[in-house]
């Protein structure tokens, strides 16, 4: 008797327990559980840049897997910036609460204060290393949006591949590496300095006043460059759905058109003159746009601007335009893209080249692309005539 009483008192407690055990959301849930959905990130805006790579804790586990932590967010754009062959890895983070902002299909997106972008650069199957053909991650370099604006900070791995450390003074890194074709490459890559980075990163506006302001941007975070699929560890997904599922993009807006995405310049199923814009956007736009480094030069590489009807889309690729005053070139090489010939076409030329006074573009690369040239030679030889 006295065993069947105590059943009737416990089996009502048990049974509340469970009941609420099992009403919780998930973040009632964490609120039981400490920090079981908190971000490990640490992104302090009047300490950084931190002196090590670690201290923003970025990644979970070993931090050479470049695993993201929780709320590390990768992503790829669809054709990449050549960077002598290093392969990339990109992640994006920002602060619970924020979101970036749309501001068009080619325009970067507005990242909130507190975003960081990361990207770092490796190679696969390093034969100067040991063991040999172990991966080798050479710098980390990471983008933080402060409330004046973003600052660059560049971290370069320890040869033990266990920690990368604050260094914008510039360097090299001897590489030797066998490709995808069992090739064996050499390069003294180049780490950059500051200035080299506001190179690239740099967006210029003459005030009224006659003031020329300057502010630091990303490259890559376009709308037309993430409206492609990733393969996220859940599956494959478009990244721009992605970042709005994640609430790191306010959902205002639609993806963009299909005629408005660039695309993967390396896949030859595409038709070549989309490979050859999508290269040059990535490589070449962000310097040679309004307010960007090279503005004062008549291309326009931009994905948008390359696609403009009634021929403006080629002219803007350089197509028929003359050299103008580049008279230290050779003098056969008198127009930018000249149709059929890439022996008179400035853009080949400077692509082909690895002399650092005629070498297109001007940081980020000691070796000739030759997958790239190969795409813009293939581009130039097909055209027959000027744009009408």
């Amino acid at each position: 008797m006295k065993k069947k009483y105590l059943i009737l008192i416990v089996f009502p407690i048990l049974l509340t327990a469970v009941f609420f055990a099992c009403s919780k959301s998930d973040d009632d849930e964490a609120a039981y559980i400490p920090d079981i959905k908190k971000s490990p990130v640490s992104v302090d805006l009047t300490s950084v840049p931190y002196p090590k790579l670690s201290d923003y804790k970025f990644f979970a586990g070993d931090m050479k897997e470049q695993k993201p932590a929780l709320n590390v967010l990768p992503y790829q754009p669809a054709s990449a910036l050549f960077s002598d062959y290093a392969h990339k890895k990109r992640f994006v983070w920002m602060p619970v609460g924020t979101k970036a902002t749309y501001n068009g299909d080619g325009n970067i997106l507005e990242l909130p204060v507190g975003a960081v972008l990361i990207k770092t650069f490796y190679y696969d199957n390093v034969q100067n290393v040991t063991p040999v053909g172990a991966t080798r991650i050479v710098e980390t370099r990471i983008m933080i949006r402060k409330s004046d604006g973003w600052i660059f900070a560049d971290y370069v791995w320890n040869a033990e591949q266990t920690e990368a450390y604050f260094d914008l003074a510039g360097s090299i890194t001897p590489i030797t590496w066998k490709d995808e074709n069992n090739v064996i490459k050499t390069v003294d890559y180049k780490i950059p300095t500051e200035v080299q980075c506001i190179v690239c990163h740099k967006s210029q506006h003459l005030e009224d006043n006659g003031t020329l302001t300057t502010k630091h941007i990303p490259i890559g975070i376009k709308p037309q460059n993430l409206n492609w699929n990733y393969n996220y560890t859940t599956g494959p997904k478009n990244q721009l759905t992605q970042w709005i599922d994640k609430n790191y993009l306010k959902n205002n807006f639609s993806l963009p058109t299909v005629a408005n995405t660039t695309i993967d310049y390396n896949d030859i199923t595409k038709p070549l003159e989309l490979r050859a814009r999508s290269y040059v956007d990535i490589n070449c736009a962000h310097c040679h746009t309004n307010d960007r480094h090279c503005d004062y030069r008549p291309m326009r590489f931009a994905f948008g601007e390359s696609g403009l009807p009634n021929g403006q889309g080629r002219t803007n690729m350089g197509v028929c335009v003359p050299t103008q005053d580049m008279q230290d070139f050779p003098s056969a090489l008198s127009t930018i893209v000249k149709p059929g010939n890439i022996d008179r076409s400035m853009m080949y030329y400077r692509l082909n080249t690895t002399d650092e006074s005629y070498r297109m573009p001007l940081h980020g690369r000691t070796l000739i692309h030759t997958e790239g040239v190969a795409l813009i030679e293939q581009w130039i030889n097909a055209m027959t005539d000027c744009p009408q």
